[in-house]
C-alpha cells in the first residue's frame, strides 16, 4: 500500500481495526476461496450468517484486543457476519482481496444508513476514512465484482448440468498384455507333467465404475458397474498360482455390464463403524490386510496371491455385514459375517443354512510405521451346485490361491469346515521402505461324503518390500516372496502335497500422471502345484490402469 494510504490510518485506528476484522469475516474468506475453486461457490451462500451482538462469536472475548472495535460494528453498523457454527476466526491472514471484500460490506451498510434518514450514527471522521479507504482499494473492489459476477455463471451452468449433489462417480480402467511361459502344463500329486505349456499373448481390459453417495458426509452408498474379459490363465499353466490380481472373470462374461457390488457402510458413533454388503462382500475391503503398497487389483500386486493373505478371500461374493470397533485408535476389533449363497432361498442356501464366514480381527498400531494384525475366520463351504444351475459352487478353502489340494482339500463337491489362523505385519522404517508380510495355517474337516470327519492342514506365507519413489518421485518398485497354500498333512492321503512351491514376483509401477500408471511385472512359480516334477512356469504382464 502506498503512504497516503497509511496517512488515513492515522484519522481513526479503531476504524481501521474494526474494518480489518471486518474483512476477516466469513464472507471475505469464501470469496476468495471461491476464486481458486469454482465448484465451492454454490456453497458459500450457507456458510454465513448475519450477527446482532458480538456476544454471539463463541471464540471473541472480551479480553480481546479489538472487542470494542468489532461490537462497535455489530452493533452500530451491522456490517459483522460468523460462521453457522458460532465462531468468527479472527486470527486468520488477511489479503488484499478480502479486505476490499470486507470494506465493501461495511460501506453498503453505511449507505443503507445514510438513506434511511439514520446518518447521525456515523460520524464526519468514519465518513471521511471511509471514502479514502474505498477510493484506495476501487481497484481491488472492481476487479473482485467482475471475478464474483465470472463465478456466479459458470456456478449456475455447474449446477444445471451436475450430475448428482450426493453421488460421486469414481472408474478405474484396465489395459493388460500378458503371457505364459513354460516347457510343461502343471499338474498335482506326484504326477509326471505330459503336456507341452502352449500360451498366446493375450490383450485384456477390465473396467469399474464406482457411483459413491453420501448422505450424512459420514456414510457412504457403494454401487459399482463392472466389465472385462482378463481370464484366469490357469487353464494353459495347470495352476491357479499363476492367477493374476485382476483376473476376475470365467472367460464368458464378454465385457458384459455387471452390477458386482453394492454396500453401505456409516458411523453408529465416533468409535463404530458398519458396513453392511448386500452383494459381492469381500473381507479385504472392509478391512485391513497390512499390505499397502500391493492390495489393489488395479495398482498392487500384479498376482492374486501377492496382494495379501488368503486368510481375506473367506466367503467372498455374497452379503456380509462388517463391524469395527474404534477404527482410529491403537487398538481396534472387527467383527464380519458373510453368506456367499445369501440371496437364494433354496434349502442349503440363504444367509444361515448355506455357506458362510464368521471372521474377527484384532490390530494393533501402535505407530504409523508399525501395524500387526491377528486375524481368525470359521467357515463352511457346501461345495454345492446352484439350484437355478447357473452356476458351479465348488469347494474354495483358500480363494483359489495355492494348489489344487489346498483349494479343495477333499475334493471339489465335499462340504468343507474350516477354522482359519493368519498373522500379518506392516513395517515402514521411514516414507520409501514398506516391509509387509503373512503367515498362515488353516485347518479343514471333511463334512460329507467318504471322507466325512477327516482334517487336513493348510500352511501359506509370504514377505514383501516396496521402495517408494525408485527411480523417480511417484514410482514404487515392489518384490514379493513366498510359499502359497500347500496341504502338509491329510487324512486323505491322495491329496496331500509332497513337495514345496515358491512365489516370486517383481514388478516397477511406473506414474506416469495422477490418474495413468504403468506396472510392468513378472511372476515366477517354482515347483508349481508343490510338485518339483513340474517345470518353472513364468508370467510377463505389462498393465496400464487409468483412473478418474
Amino acid at each position: 500500500m502506498n503512504k497516503s494510504f497509511w496517512n488515513v490510518l492515522k484519522v481513526s485506528p479503531v476504524l481501521f481495526a474494526a474494518t480489518l476484522f471486518a474483512a476477516n469475516s466469513a464472507l471475505a474468506s469464501e470469496v476468495n476461496e471461491q476464486v481458486t475453486n469454482v465448484a465451492q461457490l454454490s456453497q458459500a451462500s450457507d456458510s454465513m450468517a448475519q450477527v446482532t451482538s458480538v456476544s454471539q462469536f463463541s471464540d471473541v472475548q472480551p479480553t480481546d484486543w479489538a472487542f470494542q472495535a468489532l461490537q462497535s460494528l455489530v452493533e452500530r453498523y451491522g456490517c459483522i457476519a460468523g460462521y453457522p457454527n458460532a465462531t468468527y476466526r479472527g486470527n486468520r491472514a488477511l489479503t488484499r482481496y478480502e479486505f476490499a471484500a470486507g470494506l465493501n460490506a461495511c460501506l453498503d451498510r453505511v449507505n443503507e444508513l445514510i438513506a434511511t434518514a439514520t446518518a447521525d450514527l456515523v460520524t464526519k471522521e468514519d465518513l471521511a476514512t471511509l471514502q479514502r479507504l474505498q477510493e484506495e482499494f476501487s481497484a481491488e473492489l472492481a476487479t473482485l465484482r467482475g471475478r464474483v459476477d465470472a463465478l456466479e455463471a459458470r456456478t449456475a451452468e455447474l449446477e444445471a448440468n451436475q450430475f448428482s449433489t450426493t453421488t460421486k462417480l469414481v472408474g478405474e480402467a484396465i489395459f493388460d498384455v500378458s503371457q505364459a511361459f513354460g516347457d510343461r502344463v502343471a499338474v498335482g500329486g506326484n504326477a509326471n507333467p505330459t503336456r507341452d505349456l502352449d500360451a498366446n499373448t493375450t490383450f485384456d481390459d477390465r473396467v469399474r465404475l464406482n457411483l459413491l453417495s453420501s448422505f450424512t458426509g459420514k456414510d457412504q452408498l457403494q454401487v459399482r458397474l463392472q466389465a472385462g474379459n482378463i481370464v484366469n490363465n490357469a487353464s494353459v499353466t495347470g495352476t491357479n498360482m499363476t492367477r493374476l490380481a485382476y483376473a476376475d472373470f470365467t472367460g464368458t462374461s464378454g465385457n458384459e455390464v455387471q452390477i458386482d457390488k453394492i454396500n453401505y457402510a456409516f458411523n453408529l458413533s465416533d468409535a463404530v463403524r458398519i458396513k453392511i454388503d448386500a452383494n459381492g462382500a469381500e473381507l479385504y475391503e472392509n478391512t485391513n490386510v497390512f499390505n499397502p503398497d500391493f492390495r489393489s487389483s488395479g495398482t498392487g500386486a500384479i498376482s492374486r496371491y501377492g496382494r495379501f493373505s488368503p486368510i481375506y478371500r473367506q466367503g467372498s461374493g455374497g452379503a456380509g455385514l462388517t463391524v469395527t470397533f474404534n477404527p482410529k485408535g491403537t487398538f481396534s476389533l472387527t467383527g464380519a459375517y458373510l453368506a456367499p449363497k445369501a440371496s437364494s432361498p433354496n434349502d442349503g442356501f440363504g444367509v444361515f443354512d448355506g455357506d458362510y464366514a464368521a471372521f474377527g480381527q484384532i490390530e494393533f498400531k501402535p505407530s504409523k510405521q508399525l501395524n500387526i494384525g491377528i486375524a481368525y475366520a470359521h467357515t463352511y463351504d457346501g461345495g454345492t451346485t446352484s439350484p437355478t444351475g447357473l452356476a458351479s459352487n465348488n469347494v474354495n478353502f483358500t480363494g483359489s490361491t495355492g494348489s489344487a489340494f489346498a483349494i479343495s482339500p477333499f475334493g471339489t463337491t465335499t462340504a468343507t469346515t474350516g477354522n482359519h489362523y493368519g498373522v500379518q505385519a506392516t513395517f515402514q522404517p521411514n516414507s520409501k521402505f514398506t516391509v509387509g508380510g503373512w503367515f498362515g495355517y488353516s485347518n479343514a474337516i471333511a463334512e460329507s461324503g467318504v471322507n466325512r470327519g477327516r482334517d487336513a492342514d493348510v500352511i501359506y506365507w509370504a514377505a514383501s518390500l516396496g521402495i517408494k519413489d525408485f527411480g523417480k518421485e511417484g514410482n514404487v518398485l515392489g518384490i514379493l516372496f513366498g510359499q502359497p497354500p500347500k496341504v502338509t498333512d491329510n487324512d486323505d492321503a491322495a491329496r496331500e502335497d509332497r513337495n514345496d512351491a515358491y512365489h516370486l514376483e517383481a514388478l516397477y509401477k511406473v506414474k506416469v500422471s495422477n490418474n495413468i500408471q504403468v506396472t510392468p511385472g513378472v511372476l515366477v512359480i517354482f515347483n508349481p502345484e508343490h510338485n518339483d516334477n513340474n517345470d518353472t512356469v513364468y508370467v510377463g504382464t505389462l498393465r496400464t490402469t487409468f483412473t478418474f
